[in-house]
Parts: C-alpha cells; structure tokens; sequence
C-alpha cells in the first residue's frame, strides 16, 4: 500500500499529498476483543496516518484497511448540550423559521438533533429538505467530494445544510494528535470545506463556534449563488497555518511528547503505590493507550458507560472495560479521564470519585 488513497485527494481527487503525521501500526479502533483472548491471540495492526492535500488543503485519513463494527456508545451529556445550544443559535440567526422539513445524516456515533427539529414544527422527511443536518457524519464518508454531493442533493431549493465539524485548526493548535483514527476519513479546514462546498454547488454563509471537543464549528451552506457573512472570512484567517504541511506536522512531536509523558506518569504512580484506573474506552483512548504502551500492570482498568463495551478489552493491550459502577467499586487513587469533555458530567454523576480525576498528565519542561 502507498498509503495514499487509491484516487488521490479524498476532496478534490488530485494532490499532490503530503504526510503530516504517521502513527505507525494501530489496532483498529473499533475493534474491542473479548477480554479472554488477552495473551492468547495477535491482533491485526493496521497502518494509521494522516495525509495533508497541497492543492485543496483538505487534512485526510490516507488509508484505511480495518473491517470492524463499532459497538455503539452512549452519547455524552456534553454532546447533547452542544446540540440544544446549536439549534438555539442557529434559530435565533434565523435560520429555522418552523413548519419545514428536516432530514439528517447521521454519524456512527450516535446521537441525533431530529427531536430537536421536530419539536419546532419540522416533518421528517428522506426527500430534499428544508434543513438538513450533518453533525459529525460526514468525515466518516471516504470519498468525500461524493459525500458533500449527496448533501447538496438533499437541500430543498431555498434551504440549508447544517454541517458541525472538529476543527483543524483546533486539533493543530492543542495536540489533539489522536482525533486520527480508523473510519474518519477528512479532518477540514474552513477553506477546505469551503472547497468542498463550492464543488457540490453550495456555499458557507454562516458560522457559529463552540468549545466542544476544544473548538467545533457548525456551517450554515446554501445552494449558490449566496454571500458570505464576516464569520466565514474570520475564521478563515485564524486558520491560515494550517495551510501548511509544516505546521500540521507538529502533530508528530504532539504524539511523541503526549505518549511519553502518560507512560512515565502510569509508572510514576504505580511505583508510588497508586492504583490507576481510566474512565473512556474511546478511540482517542486506543491510540494513545497503544503509543504509550500501556498494560494491566500500570492502568488497572478502563470503565465506559457503553454496555457494548463492557467486558470486554482495549484494543492492543490486556487492560479490561469495567462498567462505571466496577470503577466507583474499586475505589481507585486516580482516575485518568481520556475524554477531558466528560468532566462536568462525570464529576456530578459518581461524587464519591471526587478529587480523584485526572484530565491532562504533566509532560516535562
């Protein structure tokens, strides 16, 4: 394998590609074995790296060979408080007038804003709609410029495509180095979208920014011809760097410097006397856990509110997913949260773990 896709640029088809970060061989992410088959089988290891478009900018999974399903998760507070805040927002914008239609394009995730809609008037609908939704769905899609196609073609004349997505920006700037996994195939720049708007026949008019995930942004598209708002073209210049493949590639020593400082913070702990536990069978968890090379030894388990998960292992080690109430049971010194969005909802939901969490291990001066 080249590790580039087949067809080039998963956005604009062309390239050239640039390497921006390479983490190796990976489990897949999706993949929870059983926790029986610790020791006893050897897992598949799939190659896991990110791609840079130097014609298009679009930031990209550059190959992706894992055949898995994902269980399902429990949708986090943080997300579904995220979803009535956008749909606040883009309401007051006037952008949901009620009475209209609505259609999603949901995410593998989980979670939906249809309740949402509906309870202000909207019909569901599977033909075009009046407002269509797309939180988190569309990266999941591996040719890209046939995904923004498929939304276009959903949007009612005279309607719009709500579109949320994780910043590039965002990941560049705070190390958020594990966002790359298995099945997310595009990682977007504003200008990027931009581009893949513009290919489809549809055009960003509007922003709003949120804090989820360190730094979403939801887009408000409509079919062209449209101008858009000073949101656009302010975001737009804040995001310049990641234009270039040098900047991006600070992702590569974001992985390195992160992965060590967990290891020497598990072994700093355990040589203590500590028992460590995780809370997040997340992907972002299995890359990071993996890179670490972490074991049972120093994170004694990794509790998970998805009952699909429970039972079982993380990918690529012998550490074990608990329920939350085994976690609380275990009464352990420190809770490492891999998921540092989690927290308001996890502090308020187990109290007796209290002063326990961990959001971010020290890294070295």
């Amino acid at each position: 394998m080249s590790g580039e896709p087949l067809y080039g640029c998963r956005g604009c088809g062309l390239g050239p590609l640039v390497r921006v970060l390479d983490l190796g061989k990976m489990p897949a992410a999706d993949d929870f074995p059983s926790l029986e088959s610790a020791g006893r089988q050897t897992e598949a290891a799939h190659a896991l790296a990110m791609d840079l478009c130097a014609g298009c900018g679009l930031a990209q999974l550059a190959e992706d060979d894992t055949v898995t399903a994902e269980p399902r998760g429990v949708e986090p507070q943080a997300l579904r408080d995220q979803a009535a805040d956008a749909v606040s927002r883009v309401a007051a914008g006037g952008w949901l007038p009620g009475g209209g239609t609505v259609r999603e394009f949901g995410s593998p995730h989980g979670g939906s804003w249809l309740p949402l809609l509906t309870e202000r008037g909207y019909t569901v609908t599977e033909r075009p709609a009046d407002v269509v939704i797309d939180c988190f769905g569309i990266m999941h899609e591996p040719h890209q410029r046939v995904a923004f196609a498929q939304r276009a073609a959903a949007v009612a004349p005279g309607g719009v495509l709500l579109l949320q997505f994780h910043s590039l920006h965002v990941i560049v700037r705070q190390g958020q180095w594990n966002a790359l996994r298995h099945g997310h195939f595009a990682y977007y720049s504003m200008a990027a979208l931009q581009e893949l708007l513009r290919s489809a026949g549809l055009v960003a008019v509007t922003a709003w920014e949120f804090s989820l995930y360190g730094g979403t942004v939801l887009v408000a598209a409509v079919h062209a011809p449209a101008d858009a708002d000073p949101s656009i073209a302010r975001i737009r210049a804040v995001e310049a760097a990641v234009a270039d493949p040098a900047v991006v590639r600070g992702l590569q020593q974001a992985a390195d410097r992160q992965a060590a400082a967990l290891r020497r913070w598990l072994e700093t702990e355990t040589a203590s006397g500590r028992t460590v536990y995780a809370y997040g069978a997340a992907s972002r968890a299995v890359t990071l856990l993996h890179l670490a090379g972490a074991h049972r030894g120093l994170l004694a388990g990794v509790a998970d509110a998805s009952p699909g998960k429970q039972g079982r292992r993380m990918p690529g080690t012998d550490i074990p997913i608990l329920s939350p109430a085994e976690l609380v049971a275990a009464q352990p010194d420190r809770v490492f949260l891999t998921l540092p969005d989690l927290l308001p909802e996890v502090s308020s939901r187990w109290p007796e773990l209290d002063g326990r969490w961990i959001v971010e291990v020290p890294e070295p001066l």
